[in-house]
């Protein structure tokens, strides 16, 4: 029996999309603060609801951990918990109430309940941590199992005794120490689900890892509740220890995180040094910009094992990424895929469709510009205003009573853009089907005439997909201007500020 139970509320059956493409990944947030609650020689078990159906399961693990404290620690790294799903809020609801049933305290940590305090607190829970939570869990819980009076943290909210939401006058809490935590206890939850779901969907095991947290650039549509503008990054050899110790493991592929990678250059050669040094390398993926893919990044990134960058590209407008604060340009996007090229790395686009300003115009340049470039892979979503970024700001008076996604799969657009949301799904499925056709091994004709028809549909609904009174940033006519760009070289020196 554990005095603490972590869990989370991510439950890959209850999205269809991320079901279908079945690539689990451990929820390696929750681990760390699992880690630094043993660390400070707290008890800790941890339900893992990915795999496991979390109403029935998590009533078994309740009766058999019998915990003092339960928290719904959700996994800081996965942009599906960032996403702030309404399903997620659902299960984590469901969770709080079946704790309190058995006297244990409950607490949460997400992207969703720091943007939503009160809703949580509202729901089951007594204490929402705000920011980068593992050294205010650790205190909590240990004021919790001492009966201690609960100390003024940053980043904590509860209610008062007059049922009156009060939170610390630091709203977010920071934790500097955060690179140097041990571990993630992935010796806490079974991997051999995971290891079988890889290999029967793909014929490999893949797990997941992070370098460094958070990220110092400022688009003004990216959500960042938990760390701000901060960035952290963990030492080049010990990322590189981890990634020996999951080779030995059995482990044959990893995905990195990180919200970006390749940051800093000289740390990319240290840790390709460092990987080659251990015999460590294995195929890997990343997220990252594509002004940071200079030409001796790419080489060292090889050389460490990676097989796959995923880019922010966002738009082949470049008026749209200027809107956006991207800090990017098309140029810059092509120099990238053309040394991934030369690499052997595939180059895959993330695409935003639908942000305020973009017509017909800007998206057949987007269009246009996936066509050019030939990326290996594209994701596609629409525009997803967010609490605390810009974009949510100049958006607000739009939204009605639905302001979340209910799955990754949603899609909605929740504000008057220039389209319907099904005309931008309509997009997505032809855009997604184009890029699959470059690398169609069955029947050709085949493949070519369904990608015509997808796009003969999108013609169709076009002219009657637009909408009237679409939104418009206010006093302009065009697309807003870019606010100043901080240079690639001085973000590193953004570190942990």
């Amino acid at each position: 029996m554990a005095d603490v139970l972590l869990t989370h509320s991510y439950h890959l059956p209850f999205d269809p999309k991320q079901l279908r493409k079945m690539q689990p990944y451990a929820p390696i947030g929750t681990l760390y603060a699992a880690t630094a609650l043993r660390d400070h020689g707290i008890s800790v078990a941890v339900f893992d609801a990915m795999l496991e159906p979390p109403a029935e399961k998590f009533l078994v693990t309740l009766k058999q951990q019998q915990p003092k404290i339960v928290a719904v620690y959700e996994d800081d790294f996965n942009f599906l918990s960032k996403m702030c799903l309404t399903r997620m809020r659902e299960v984590a609801w469901d969770i709080a109430r079946a704790a309190r049933k058995t006297g244990a305290v409950v607490i949460v940590h997400g992207s969703d309940s720091t943007d939503n305090p009160g809703l949580f607190l509202e729901n089951g829970f007594d204490y929402v941590l705000c920011g980068e939570a593992e050294a205010v869990l650790v205190n909590l819980c240990a004021s919790i199992l001492c009966k201690a009076e609960i100390p003024d943290l940053d980043g904590l909210v509860r209610m008062d005794s007059r049922e009156r939401m009060i939170r610390s006058p630091q709203r977010l809490a920071k934790n500097s120490e955060w690179s140097t935590l041990s571990l993630p206890a992935r010796d806490l939850i079974d991997l051999e689900p995971y290891r079988s779901a890889w290999l029967n969907a793909h014929g490999y095991f893949s797990t997941n890892m992070v370098a460094s947290r958070g990220c110092p650039f400022r688009c003004n549509w990216c959500a960042k509740p938990i760390s701000g503008n901060r960035f952290h990054l963990r030492d080049a050899s010990a990322v590189a220890e981890e990634m020996a110790l999951l080779k030995h493991s059995g482990v044959e592929h990893i995905w990195f995180g990180d919200d970006v990678f390749a940051l800093d250059r000289h740390w990319v050669k240290d840790f390709a040094a460092a990987v080659r040094l251990r015999n460590a390398a294995l195929p890997f993926k990343i997220q990252s910009r594509a002004d940071l893919m200079r030409e001796d990044t790419v080489c060292h990134l090889k050389a460490a094992g990676c097989t796959e960058v995923w880019m922010g590209v966002e738009s082949g407008s470049q008026a749209v990424l200027d809107a956006m604060d991207k800090g990017i340009t098309l140029d810059a996007v092509t120099a990238a895929r053309d040394l991934l090229r030369k690499a052997r790395i595939r180059a895959c686009f993330f695409l935003q469709f639908g942000y305020p300003g973009e017509r017909w115009e800007e998206l057949q340049q987007t269009i246009a510009f996936v066509r050019q470039a030939r990326p290996d892979d594209i994701g596609v979503s629409v525009s997803y205003p967010l609490p605390g970024t810009v974009f949510y700001q100049r958006v607000q008076a739009q939204l009605g009573a639905k302001r979340n996604w209910h799955d990754s799969d949603d899609l909605c657009i929740m504000f008057k853009g220039a389209y319907t949301t099904d005309f931008y799904r309509a997009v997505r499925e032809a855009l997604h089907a184009e890029v699959d056709s470059w690398h169609h091994t069955g029947d050709q004709a085949e493949s070519i005439a369904r990608v015509a028809l997808l796009w003969k549909i999108v013609d169709e609904l076009e002219p009657v997909s637009r909408v009237a009174d679409a939104f418009e940033f206010p006093g302009t006519t065009h697309l807003i201007t870019p606010s100043s760009v901080v240079p690639v070289e001085q973000l590193a020196l953004l570190r942990s500020t």
